[in-house]
């Protein structure tokens, strides 16, 4: 907290201290407690994939702890929402133009970006809130947190799941048209915030997570030989794969020659 920040805040304090009692105004709230955390949200949204910034949790903890024991629980979990609802609407906005403009690659890439940035955000968004979801959240609304802010990014983010679920199901045809990496993140990025995702494409998911499908049968065994080859065919079709396969067995007969 700035020194102007905490001289509010002692002297706001000063002002409504009754009796011993402290009381929490509306104005010190907003302007010594939630101005806080909401900064620390906006800034733990906007960091990327990979990069983590500093913040005093200690300090976040006690606003939020203040906050909730004077009953600014409920208001404070509906500003929290707010901001991340706001966020999410920005990133469905950005993803459509997207969706007009980039290939099927750039797509789940920029998509794989907003979702990675969104959960490692929840990563420190969720311990923040702490005390607010163990006496609020859980107790009075019967919820948990995390599953509630995971649910914002697929209210407002779905029509782009669906998008880039249809373009990864595409992309099994054409491999490597997407990087393998970006898929297998947004698949299990995917399926940990709602595992019926998995669902709507078995057979995508059961590509990079296991269990997803039943336990192979003897009786299945022609059926696995089959898909197989029919992978097989389609890597062989694949240009960039006949040129790399091709190269190399001219090596490799360059080579015998030599010893020869």
């Amino acid at each position: 907290m700035t020194e102007t920040a905490q001289d509010q805040e002692n002297d706001g304090i000063r002002q409504t201290q009754t009796y011993g009692v402290q009381m929490l105004t509306e104005d010190i709230y907003v302007n010594c407690y939630w101005s806080q955390l909401e900064r620390a949200v906006t800034q733990l949204l906007a960091q990327e994939p990979g990069v983590f910034i500093r913040l005093s949790y200690e300090q976040m903890y006690s606003c939020v702890y203040k906050c909730v024991c004077h009953q600014y629980s409920e208001r404070m979990y509906g500003d929290l929402r707010r901001v991340l609802t706001g966020y999410l609407q920005e990133k469905a906005v950005y993803l459509q133009v997207l969706q007009q403009m980039c290939n099927s690659s750039e797509f789940c890439k920029r998509f794989h970006t907003v979702l990675k940035q969104y959960t490692q955000a929840l990563g420190g968004i969720v311990p923040i809130f702490t005390f607010l979801n163990r006496f609020y959240i859980t107790q009075k609304l019967g919820m948990e947190l995390r599953p509630e802010l995971e649910k914002l990014f697929i209210q407002h983010l779905q029509t782009h799941i669906f998008k880039v679920l249809g373009m990864l199901h595409e992309a099994q045809a054409k491999p490597f048209s997407v990087d393998p990496s970006i898929a297998s993140d947004i698949i299990h990025g995917l399926y940990e915030i709602k595992q019926d995702y998995a669902e709507l494409n078995p057979g995508l998911f059961a590509k990079y997570i296991p269990s997803i499908l039943p336990p192979c049968n003897v009786e299945n065994l022609s059926d696995y030989i089959a898909e197989t080859h029919q992978m097989q065919t389609q890597l062989l079709s694949q240009e960039d794969f006949n040129r790399d396969n091709q190269s190399q067995k001219k090596r490799s007969n360059d080579a015998e020659a030599v010893v020869s």
